[in-house]
C-alpha cells in the first residue's frame, strides 16, 4: 500500500489547520488509484507530528510513505526538521520505504497558479476575514 503524508508547518489558529485536514481529505479524492493512504501532518503548534502521521499510514499498511512538504520556500524546515524527522521514521519504520517529492514553492507550476489568483483578485474590501475563513 502507498500512502502520502502532507507536511505543512501547523498553525496555533485552528482553522488554518483544518484548512490543511480539508486539503488532505480532497486530496484522497482526487488521488484515487495513486495512493491507498492520504493523511497529514504538522511541523509545530498542531497533531498530529510527521512522526505520527508516519505511524497512522504504517499501521494502516503502508509500505511506502511520500512526504509532500506543503511550503512555499526553502528554509529551516526544509533543511533540517524534515531531514531529522525522515530519520525517526526510518528508525522506528525500517520496512516503510520513504520518498519526499520537492516542496510546493519549487513547483514550476507555482507562477501559474499565482496569476490565476490574481486574476480572481476582488476589492480589498470584500476580502475580509469572514470572507476568507467560509472558503
Amino acid at each position: 500500500m502507498d500512502a502520502l503524508l502532507l507536511v505543512a508547518h501547523g498553525s496555533k489558529i485552528i482553522c488554518s489547520n483544518e484548512e490543511i485536514k480539508k486539503l488532505t481529505r480532497k486530496l484522497a479524492q482526487d488521488s484515487r488509484g495513486l495512493f491507498d493512504i492520504v493523511e497529514c501532518a504538522f511541523l509545530e503548534f498542531a497533531k498530529p507530528s510527521i512522526l505520527e502521521g508516519a505511524s497512522i499510514c504504517a499501521l494502516k499498511g503502508a509500505k511506502e510513505i511520500t512526504l509532500l512538504p506543503y511550503l512555499l520556500s526553502s528554509g529551516r524546515h526544509l533543511a533540517k526538521d524534515i531531514p531529522a524527522e525522515l530519520e525517526k521514521i526510518r528508525k522506528n519504520y525500517p520496512q516503510v520505504r520513504l520518498k519526499i517529492t520537492p516542496y510546493l514553492g519549487a513547483a514550476e507550476e507555482i507562477s501559474e497558479v499565482l496569476i490565476k489568483l490574481c486574476k480572481q483578485a476582488s476589492d480589498a474590501g470584500c476580502h475580509t476575514r469572514a470572507h476568507v475563513n467560509s472558503k
